[in-house]
């Protein structure tokens, strides 16, 4: 079958293009360009590479410390899917060392499943001030058990994020994760400005979702917040406009000294495409306006998706539409050093995300006839 969609802007070599069209032939882009005097047989408002997410606990009513399976895996990729993304780091968090390694176990066995681009481990070697909705019986410091872990993920070629506080953890382990090709970020930690220089000057390559599970800054005490912004890092951010003011994300990314490297994340839990409760820990979380939070009133992860993420980044935050589509889908993929989407010639259509005027997710390419 072939088509010719119109659009009035397309992500396309990494910039916005406005009156350029695709021609579809086979489930594959034909060809990308201005659109020319031909009729479209199709018009829509945006055209994407689908998100990729790089912090997603669950979905579909699946959380994956609670299932970590290929099927729990299948489910949750599933969920994120509907809502336009394409690719998903699944998330295991603070936990039993059985958990991380049933989490490993379950992306080796899994490793070649559409979306499964990879793993994050958050936790458990955090400070346990810095917990947030972690569980404190679990955290421990980097350990053997852990490289073991890390080792046997890099051997299948899996892509790993984790995420540690720098400041705890023994340099000799972090060097070896290093030499895997594990990707490090700071996060959960409580490391001072000078710890978190010297971490991301020695090789922590990430700060996982900027100003949450950190020291507040202080024009005193700068800690490891003002300390990624200003490096060199990749940085992510949850852009629900829960987790951060909108002024406080403007402020981060004015103030990066290098374009291109801030980056959106989920942090998504199961009501993402799933019932609105659930349970973590043994204890019930439930969605009140808007907010996923556990008994005592305490943030618990994200109800968002990748899309929702850039469209409130866009509409609520003020930040141009190109960095949106940037730090949903490029930016994050360099981070992690996986391949780009591109929307090209030879892109499948299944990639690609169609986003409707209000930049809500409206399908993929391929479904559109």
């Amino acid at each position: 079958m072939e088509a010719l969609i119109a659009a009035d802007l397309m992500w396309a070599g990494g910039a916005l293009r406005e009156g350029w069209a695709v021609r579809l032939q086979d489930g594959r882009i034909a060809a990308a360009g201005p659109l020319g005097p031909d009729r479209p047989d199709r018009r829509v408002h945006l055209l994407m590479p689908g998100a990729t997410d790089l912090q997603v606990n669950g979905g579909g009513g699946v959380l994956f410390n609670a299932d970590p399976s290929p099927a729990g895996l299948a489910a949750i990729r599933a969920a994120h899917r509907s809502l336009g993304t394409h690719a998903i780091l699944p998330t295991v968090i603070t936990d039993a060392p059985e958990v991380m390694e049933a989490a490993a176990d379950a992306v080796i066995a899994a490793w070649g499943m559409p979306g499964i681009a990879g793993i994050h481990i958050e936790g458990p070697h955090i400070a346990p001030e810095r917990r947030g909705t972690h569980d404190a019986r679990h955290i421990r410091p980097l350990d053997e058990r852990t490289l073991a872990v890390l080792a046997r993920l890099r051997a299948a070629g899996v892509p790993v994020l984790l995420t540690l506080a720098p400041e705890l953890a023994d340099p000799m382990l972090l060097a070896r994760a290093r030499a895997l090709g594990v990707v490090l970020s700071a996060g959960h930690s409580s490391a001072t400005v000078a710890q978190a220089e010297l971490a991301f000057a020695d090789g922590i390559g990430m700060a996982t979702h900027l100003f949450n599970a950190m020291p507040p800054m202080h024009h005193r005490e700068p800690g490891l917040a003002a300390a990624a912004i200003l490096s060199d890092a990749y940085v992510g951010l949850i852009p629900d406009g829960i987790h951060v003011d909108w002024a406080m994300l403007r402020l981060a990314l004015a103030a990066r000294p290098r374009a291109g490297r801030c980056f959106i994340v989920s942090d998504a839990m199961p009501s993402v495409g799933g019932p609105v409760a659930f349970t973590l820990y043994g204890r019930r979380v439930e969605l009140r306006d808007g907010r996923l939070v556990n008994a005592d009133g305490a943030l618990a992860g994200a109800h968002l998706d990748m899309v929702t993420g850039l469209a409130r980044l866009h509409l609520q935050g003020g930040v141009g539409l190109a960095d949106c589509i940037a730090m949903a889908g490029d930016v994050p993929r360099r981070a992690m050093g996986l391949a780009p989407l591109v929307l090209a010639p030879g892109a499948p259509a299944d990639h690609i995300a169609v986003l409707d005027g209000t930049l809500g997710f409206a399908g993929w390419l391929d479904t559109l006839f």
